[in-house]
């Protein structure tokens, strides 16, 4: 059966990739960037469900 989920041992094997292919010096910059994608991803829901309360009103 298919898991959505991640196992310590899977992130680590994926963190591991993440090095291999970036290089370290490009890690921070990497995290920086998802981090701003899931601040604007987030930004965008709390605006959509803003949106659908007012039409609701």
């Amino acid at each position: 059966m298919l898991t959505l989920f991640f196992g310590g041992g899977e992130l680590l094997v994926i963190a591991i990739v993440i090095l291999v292919i970036f290089g370290a010096s490009k890690i921070p910059l990497f995290m920086r960037n998802l981090g701003r994608g899931v601040g604007e991803f987030k930004k965008g829901i709390k605006e959509a469900e803003n949106q659908e309360d007012k039409e609701k009103e």
